[in-house]
Formats: structure tokens, C-alpha cells, sequence
């Protein structure tokens, strides 16, 4: 029961998460600008937050762990940029590629962090994999792979899987001062590639502005808290499963509010990791009691 609250505002994290591709639909600018927009105002909520809660940033912490934050923040941005890209060739075999990154840090946390893992929740993770690849539709496909979905999908996982490894040794820094600096970091990152690709519209109309400004405050700001302050506490392996409920809901929002197709592979798919995600936490509670 310890974790209760950590795992509700991971689930919640990733809920909101999980709404993004319903707004990109939306939404009329590159993407590129999309994700340095979101680091941006999340940055800059935070900041806001911040500063009405009279919760001044430790400096001094933030000095101590600087590398550390400035490695994750970019890791981050290039998380962003590279799973953005990827979704141009094609978004089911890119969202696979980059959902190996929870995997690998199950991987390397039970290898040199040191984290347990049982044979039950080491099953748990695998059928999480194979249900994101049936949800992905791979299997539904004569036509061969896109290689820039596998490249693009897999730099994204290594910047997620650099991401988590960093969070997990920073120290002694708030979650607040922590998500606020690596969403700006993230953002400086991002910008050199909308200048280079002159992703800056010269003009955007009120409905985008609006959905881009709730993209940066509630699906990167405060969505980011939630996610950073939860991932500290839980154990990788929740952190890998839970983790794919996130497609479950982007696949769902598009079969039930945009009419795109759901095959017999993704209902599979969706249900298969729905239940290794229950299952891992009934085994985790019942190893706890």
C-alpha cells in the first residue's frame, strides 16, 4: 500500500498521455514546433506554479545533480524529436520500437541497480511486450518495414531509456525543481531542429494555439509532475508495464471517437497487457503482505 499514491499519479500520468493523439489531430503546425511548445509553456507552468506556492527552486541541489538533469532533459527533447519523426513513416511499428525502452530498463535495473524481479512479473513484462506488438498491427501487414520507423522508434527508446536511468540517480532534488529544469533543457534541445526544418508557422489560427497551450500545461506540465514524482518511488517493473497502457488508450480513442480499425490482433493486444499490468500488481501486493 505504500505506492498507492505513486501508482495513481503514474496512472494518471499516463492516461493523459494517452488523450495526445486525439489533440494532434487537431492541431494545424509541424510537429516539430508542437514538441518545442510543449517543453516550453510545461516549463513555464511549472515555473508559475512554483512561484505562487512560494516553493523556490533549491539551487544548490540542482548544481549538485546538474549533469545529471541536463543529460535527462535532453534525453527527453530527443525522445520527443525522434518518436515524432518516426510517426511520419508510420506510427504502429515506431510506438513498438519505442516501447522496447521500458523493457531494456527493466533489463539494466534488475542488472545493475539491483531491483528483483520474479518469474511472475518477468512474464508480466514479456506478455506487455507481445501485446504491444499485436497492438502495434505489424501483424497485419503484407507490405515490408519501414527502416525509419525501427531507427527513429528505436533513438526514441534510447532517449527514454537514458531518461529513467538519470531520474533514478538524481538525488536530493524536488520533483518540482527536477520536472521544471529538464522540461526547459528538453525545449533548448528541441529548438535547433524546428529552426533547421523552419518549423515556426508564420501565422497559427485560435483553435491550435488552444490546444497547443492545454498540450504544454496539462499533457507536459502538469501531466510531467504526476510522472516524474511516481517513477522516483515505483519499481521499474511497474514502470514498464504500466507504461503500456498508454497505447492501449491511443488506439482506443482512435477506434471509438476517429472510426480507425481495431483488428482482432489489437483487441488481443489490448487485453493481453491490460492483464499483465493487473497481474503484476496483484503479485507486487501479495509479496508486500
Amino acid at each position: 500500500m505504500k505506492n498507492m499514491g505513486a501508482t495513481i499519479r503514474y496512472l494518471i500520468s499516463v492516461g493523459i498521455y494517452g488523450t495526445i493523439g486525439f489533440f494532434l489531430h487537431f492541431i494545424d503546425a509541424s510537429s516539430e514546433f508542437i514538441v518545442f511548445c510543449r517543453g516550453m509553456i510545461g516549463s513555464l507552468f511549472i515555473g508559475l506554479v512554483m512561484i505562487l506556492t512560494k516553493n523556490l527552486p533549491d539551487l544548490k541541489a540542482i548544481r549538485k545533480n546538474l549533469v545529471l538533469i541536463v543529460v535527462s532533459g535532453v534525453a527527453l527533447g530527443l525522445n520527443w524529436v525522434f518518436l515524432f519523426a518516426g510517426y511520419n513513416y508510420g506510427i504502429a511499428v515506431t510506438s513498438l520500437c519505442n516501447y522496447i525502452a521500458p523493457i531494456i530498463v527493466v533489463i539494466i535495473s534488475t542488472w545493475f541497480l539491483k531491483e528483483k524481479l520474479t518469474k511472475a512479473q518477468t512474464l508480466c513484462v514479456t506478455g506487455a511486450f507481445i501485446g504491444i506488438a499485436l497492438l502495434s498491427g505489424v501483424f497485419d501487414k503484407n507490405d515490408a518495414v519501414d527502416y525509419h520507423c525501427i531507427l527513429f522508434g528505436l533513438l526514441a527508446a534510447i532517449g527514454f531509456v537514458v531518461l529513467v536511468l538519470c531520474n533514478k540517480k538524481i538525488e536530493g532534488v524536488k520533483p518540482l525543481d527536477k520536472t521544471l529544469a529538464q522540461l526547459f533543457v528538453s525545449a533548448i534541445t528541441v529548438l535547433p531542429f524546428v529552426i533547421l526544418n523552419n518549423g515556426f508557422p508564420k501565422a497559427i489560427d485560435l483553435k491550435s494555439g488552444l490546444i497547443i497551450l492545454c498540450l504544454g500545461v496539462v499533457h507536459t506540465g502538469i501531466a510531467y509532475i504526476f510522472y516524474f514524482n511516481s517513477i522516483d518511488v515505483l519499481p521499474a517493473n511497474k514502470v514498464a508495464i504500466f507504461g503500456y497502457l498508454e497505447p492501449v488508450l491511443s488506439v482506443l480513442t482512435g477506434a471509438l471517437i476517429f472510426n480507425e480499425g481495431l483488428s482482432i490482433y489489437g483487441v488481443i493486444g489490448a487485453v493481453l497487457i491490460l492483464a499483465s499490468a493487473l497481474i503484476n500488481e496483484l503479485v507486487s501486493m501479495k509479496t508486500k503482505s
